[in-house]
């Protein structure tokens, strides 16, 4: 009988991390050369590559919730991620025929509309799935980072051979496979986070540090998920090819794993703030290192520092969020926090990035980064000296 429930936790084990792996491999095949394409075989300007660029994001704040809730609704999450990562995957291959820019931002419309849907929901059904065996939800989204390091060489040297169109057949034809593993996950009831979103707003509103925080996360992960969006372009402007590009991809993408494997090591060590600020201190560096103009290889050796920015940011931001908020309104904090972040922060750095690109440089728009980057920190500063005279009123209370 145990070696029944073994077997079967193995099996399902195996399913999700070839889920993630297989997903984050379509998503890194396609993303980071996108921009490439547009610019290369289609030839739109900076800002038109901005928009289509940043309409994931903004379309992820309208539609995800309501993935949330008809998954609620149905009770059905594997059913409607199968269905989203098929769709997906169908879409992936219109996009390859649409030539015209009115016609690129419809697919690309419609692409994020149904692609939205595939993080949430797997997130949600393994987080259920973790919590009910008490497993560790980073030992299966690392496989995600994986499967994107792998992507973006592999996508970079089939893109140099068969042209850039490939990205889309490689997109497609994964997320299909993808979809086959997706109906193997573990059927879980969930509840998702935007149950409880109205709710909590006035709550949460009357917390000075989750306010504060949500300015910090758009100036600073904003940068972080916009990057993907230009660090291809960047890297070509600077004399890298498409093989070059995925090989910078491949760095960045790869250093975040181990990173995020042990973040938790690195929170209990140093403290959250500490960590929050560390990472976002080698982000900030990172983006005025570009904007001067490095060599290739200076930015191949600096691409580690995505590791800090992704693998540490991200987890320590999430669980500062999960302690400051009110335990009843812990998920709606999380889900306003997400929106903000990889929502709001993402499309307005991608959106105005574009700008910069067709008005001045790709240069300028690290610069930008790097000073919105700047203002978080001094943001994160703030919150650690409220944090600061918080305990300090505490003790002075207990004494």
């Amino acid at each position: 009988m145990l070696q029944d429930v073994k077997a079967q936790q193995d099996y399902t084990k195996l399913n999700l991390r070839t889920f993630y792996f297989l997903t984050f491999l379509g998503i890194g095949a396609l993303n980071p050369l996108l921009p490439v394409y547009l610019d290369e075989t289609i030839g739109l300007s900076g800002a038109q590559i901005g928009l289509i660029m940043s309409l994931s994001p903004v379309v992820m704040i309208v539609i995800q919730p309501m993935w949330g809730l008809l998954s609620d609704w149905t009770q059905k999450p594997r059913l409607l991620l199968t269905i989203a990562t098929l769709l997906t995957s169908l879409i992936g291959i219109v996009y390859s025929f649409a030539n015209v820019y009115v016609s690129l931002i419809i697919v690309a419309i419609t692409l994020s509309m149904v692609q939205s849907a595939m993080i949430p929901i797997s997130d949600s059904i393994t987080l259920n799935y973790v919590q009910k065996t008490r497993g560790n939800y980073g030992s299966f989204r690392l496989w995600g980072a994986i499967g994107f390091a792998v992507a973006v060489i592999i996508a970079g040297r089939m893109a140099e051979t068969f042209g850039n169109s490939v990205i889309f057949y490689i997109f497609s034809a994964v997320l299909f496979i993808a979809a086959l593993f997706s109906f193997r996950l573990p059927e879980e009831s969930q509840q998702s986070v935007q149950t409880s979103m109205f709710t909590g707003i006035k709550s949460l509103r009357k917390q000075k540090k989750y306010m504060l925080f949500l300015f910090t996360t758009f100036l600073i992960l904003g940068p972080i998920l916009a990057n993907n969006s230009y660090f291809g372009l960047f890297v070509k402007d600077i004399g890298g090819t498409l093989t070059g590009i995925g090989l910078a991809f491949l760095f960045a993408a790869g250093s975040e794993a181990p990173f995020m494997q042990f973040a938790n090591r690195f929170i209990q060590k140093l403290g959250m703030m500490k960590v929050l600020l560390i990472a976002a201190l080698i982000s900030m560096v990172r983006w005025y290192f570009y904007y001067f103009e490095p060599s290739l290889v200076l930015v191949y050796a600096t691409t580690i520092a995505q590791g800090f920015s992704v693998g540490l940011f991200i987890p320590a931001a999430l669980q500062y969020v999960r302690d400051i908020a009110p335990k009843e309104v812990r998920v709606t904090a999380i889900s306003i926090y997400s929106a903000v972040g990889n929502g709001l922060g993402s499309w307005f750095c991608i959106y105005v990035g574009g700008l910069l690109l067709e008005w001045f440089s790709i240069q300028m728009v690290y610069l930008f980064y790097g000073m919105l980057t700047s203002i978080g920190i001094v943001s994160l500063v703030i919150i650690s000296r409220l944090e600061r005279n918080e305990s300090k009123s505490l003790l002075e209370e207990v004494s």
